[in-house]
């Protein structure tokens, strides 16, 4: 079994205690639930540096990034850099994250908010919902075309946008349906934690234009960015790149502003 049959097991099983401790009720009683959605996609749409910044502590692959900070230091360093949008990681067990992360950043800054989990059944959406994220991941190497299109569309009633993530040809063809607001290219092999952006390059084409194009993990590099927006890329997920410094949201401040000087230059800021 490899780490992504291990973390959607463990998953399905903490889904499973929680509906059974927390009622759709209080979820849909939350503050958050009436709060209108920041749209992530027109952000993208509009913007010629395209990042979505990300609060991630540590990773199967890499251990611990970073615990030094707190999530309200970070997303707000994060919003005044100028990113796009915010990825919260919620999964515990194997990235350090919760939906505590995902309150605090709501309650810290006014811009779209990713949940970032391995989303198996619509009791998470509404966790989602409850705790003021914009908008969902789903992940289609664990996911049949089906519960893509039930979970997007659960998503959707609830005013949620969604990003459906993929890694190879196969799954996005088994994907490509209406529900969808972004479709993002991860460019590390969750099965065996290999990054290329080559994944990005290859599946570019295929991914028809009324989709917001993201590209995510394994991106750096400035270089790395200038490369792929000619593929049509809008946005690009950057967490590990400014969690292992000692100032993430200065570091991305000091990354966004380089794309941004780049891009009228580099002819690439209507692509």
């Amino acid at each position: 079994m490899n780490i992504l049959d291990k973390i959607i097991v463990d998953k399905k099983r903490e889904v499973i205690l929680k509906k059974s401790i927390i009622p759709i009720s209080q979820l849909e009683s939350s503050i958050f639930f009436e709060k209108t959605t920041i749209s992530l996609s027109s952000n993208l749409r509009n913007s010629t540096t395209g990042i979505i910044a990300e609060h991630k502590r540590r990773s199967p692959s890499k251990a611990e990034i970073n615990y030094s900070f707190t999530v309200e230091e970070v997303t707000k360093g994060y919003e005044e850099a100028g990113a796009c949008g915010i990825s919260v990681l919620t999964d515990g067990k194997y990235f350090g994250g919760s939906l505590d992360d995902l309150l605090l950043a709501r309650a810290t800054v006014n811009i779209p908010l990713l949940r970032k989990e391995f989303i198996v059944d619509e009791y998470q959406i509404l966790e989602a919902k409850a705790h003021g994220a914009d908008l969902i991941l789903l992940i289609a190497s664990v996911l049949t075309r089906e519960e893509i299109k039930s979970l997007s569309e659960f998503a959707k009633s609830l005013n949620l946008e969604v990003l459906l993530e993929v890694h190879s040809q196969e799954e996005l063809e088994k994907s490509i349906m209406p529900t969808l607001d972004m479709i993002g290219v991860n460019n590390r092999n969750l099965k065996t934690f290999e990054v290329s952006l080559d994944f990005s390059k290859q599946l570019a084409a295929q991914i028809p234009d009324d989709f917001v194009k993201i590209s995510e993990s394994g991106i750096s590099s400035i270089e790395a960015i200038t490369e792929l927006k000619p593929y049509g890329y809008k946005g690009f997920l950057i967490g590990e790149n400014f969690m292992k410094t000692d100032d993430a949201g200065k570091s991305a401040k000091e990354f966004i502003k380089k794309i941004s000087l780049l891009a009228p230059e580099g002819g690439t800021s209507n692509l």
